[in-house]
């Protein structure tokens, strides 16, 4: 018999505008329904629970609400949630309870009726503190906003505050990178996240590259924003924790851990993903679909997969190797040391006692890396 699942991610889609580098699951609507919003989690909820497919456990480790931008929606109905979920699975004294949220719709009404909901983490897509980076990103805050978000939410007592910042802009996008990191620092906030900007497909992004409107950065600028990034928040005092996150002692971020190291989470709402008992299941990804089919039959399921043996372990590698915990090369059999020592002598691994975790540098080679042990592995 499995343990019950501790961890539940809530997805809130709504966005009033969609950034030019945005694939998510968002639906661009500047004043949703939120009240429909949360009777379709619920019917959803209340489906999986009866089915007996994702149990619960009776005390929760974390409640991660992402998007979209919850903060659009109002703030009682995501401080509704508690009830949704039970107040009684939140009663862990380390419970963690996150909710996103957007400079320009975080007010300090929204911050104290999150926090008497039971939030007690917000997560901030700053992204940058340059102007003109903000507007051809198509963010709707200021640079004063972001900083006035940070002072709201330690007003209304939620201290426990992450801000992301996006790195590897286009080369025509005027910002300095060191300037943002500084003004972060500034914030001292204890939670940071990086995110290196990709292109994805259907995009505006993707668009403007395919029709030479933008040019992405070369290898080598995207490498040296994040290393000078990685090094700056270290001597502050942050501990890079995972490839794109860093905290201050004690605010790593419990759900996110909780995903890296392979446990069980259940996802609610349009395009969530959930796991358990080896098991992977996703929901349709188009908010309007996922609601009709929930309002029908509590059910929205767009796919699931069972994962064999060889996928889980190596999903497990790829996973540890994102953390500081890195591995223990020793678990997975002969072969894998040469493969580590080769890692170090180049700069990319050290090791500490029995465990072989990435450097900053490692880290960004981390998916080319994981093929290596894979192919080690397929070999053995």
């Amino acid at each position: 018999m499995t343990a019950g699942i501790t961890n539940v991610y809530v997805h809130a889609p709504f966005c009033a505008r969609r950034c030019c580098y945005c694939d998510f699951a968002v639906q661009v609507d500047r004043s949703p329904d939120g009240r429909r919003w949360l009777d379709v989690i619920r019917r959803e909820f209340e489906s999986m629970r009866d089915s007996g497919e994702a149990p619960l456990a009776e005390v929760l480790d974390t409640l991660y609400v992402g998007g979209g931008t919850p903060s659009l929606l109002d703030a009682r109905h995501i401080a509704a949630l508690a009830d949704l979920i039970g107040r009684g699975r939140m009663r862990s004294p380390g419970f963690e309870w996150t909710v996103e949220a957007n400079p320009e719709s975080f007010t300090g009404e929204v911050a104290r009726q999150w926090k008497a909901g039971g939030a007690n983490r917000v997560s901030l897509g700053l992204q940058s503190f340059d102007p003109r980076a903000l507007r051809w990103m198509g963010r709707l805050h200021s640079p004063g906003q972001a900083r006035s978000a940070v002072q709201e939410a330690r007003a209304a007592g939620l201290a426990n505050v992450s801000v992301d910042l996006i790195f590897g802009l286009p080369d025509g996008v005027s910002r300095s990178w060191r300037e943002d990191i500084e003004r972060a620092l500034d914030l001292g906030v204890p939670h940071i996240s990086l995110y290196g900007l990709t292109v994805e497909k259907g995009t505006n992004l993707c668009r403007a590259v395919s029709q030479g409107r933008a040019r992405m950065p070369a290898d080598r600028r995207y490498r040296e924003e994040y290393l000078f990034a990685a090094e700056a928040l270290a001597d502050a005092g942050y501990d890079h924790y995972e490839v794109s996150n860093f905290a201050l002692p004690g605010f790593a971020s419990r759900h996110n851990r909780a995903c890296w190291t392979g446990a069980s989470y259940l996802g609610l709402g349009n395009g969530a993903h959930s796991y358990h008992a080896g098991r992977r299941w996703w929901n349709e990804r188009d908010w309007g679909t996922y609601a009709e089919r929930v309002e029908r039959s509590g059910n929205a399921r767009g796919g699931t997969e069972a994962l064999t043996p060889e996928q889980s372990c190596l999903e497990r590698v790829w996973l540890a190797l994102r953390t500081a915990d890195g591995i223990d090369a020793a678990d997975l059999g002969p072969g894998v040391s040469p493969v580590v020592h080769d890692w170090m002598s180049r700069g990319l691994a050290r090791q500490t006692g029995v465990r072989t975790r990435l450097t900053p540098a490692g880290w960004l080679l981390l998916d080319d890396l994981t093929l290596e042990l894979e192919a080690v592995l397929d070999r053995r």
